[in-house]
């Protein structure tokens, strides 16, 4: 099992910035990449960002490219979402997630997920 609890979200006017934590224990070795969702209300979850452990590639939805960095801290077991350039539409609760299988822009490809955390931007 993997436990990953979130933490950095909160109230920003459009146009500033947010760090997103996720903190990672139990088998953490198992991890071979982890990722961003965000589900909107009354929207479906979708994908934000992704990291490959090994080779650090990272993975983008067309929204938030450029704006959105994923890192990594390695000692610390944390992954980061950096969140620059925040819009409205932006509004939503943060999830991140420890990779399985498949694709890394499918949900279903994860198997452990954080509570979650809002994020919200004023306009």
């Amino acid at each position: 099992q993997v436990q990953l609890v979130e933490s950095g979200g909160g109230l920003v006017q459009a146009g500033g910035s947010l760090r997103l934590s996720c903190a990672a224990s139990g088998r953490t070795f198992s991890i071979n990449a982890m990722g961003w969702f965000r589900r909107a209300p009354g929207k479906e979850r979708e994908f934000v960002a992704a990291r490959n452990w090994s080779g650090g590639s990272t993975y983008y939805a067309d929204s938030v490219k450029g704006r959105f960095t994923i890192s990594r801290d390695n000692a610390k077991n944390t992954v980061y979402l950096q969140m620059n350039s925040l819009k409205p539409e932006d509004t939503a609760v943060y999830y991140c997630a420890a990779h399985k299988r498949g694709s890394y822009y499918s949900p279903s490809a994860y198997a452990f997920w954080g509570q979650g955390t809002q994020v919200t931007v004023s306009s």
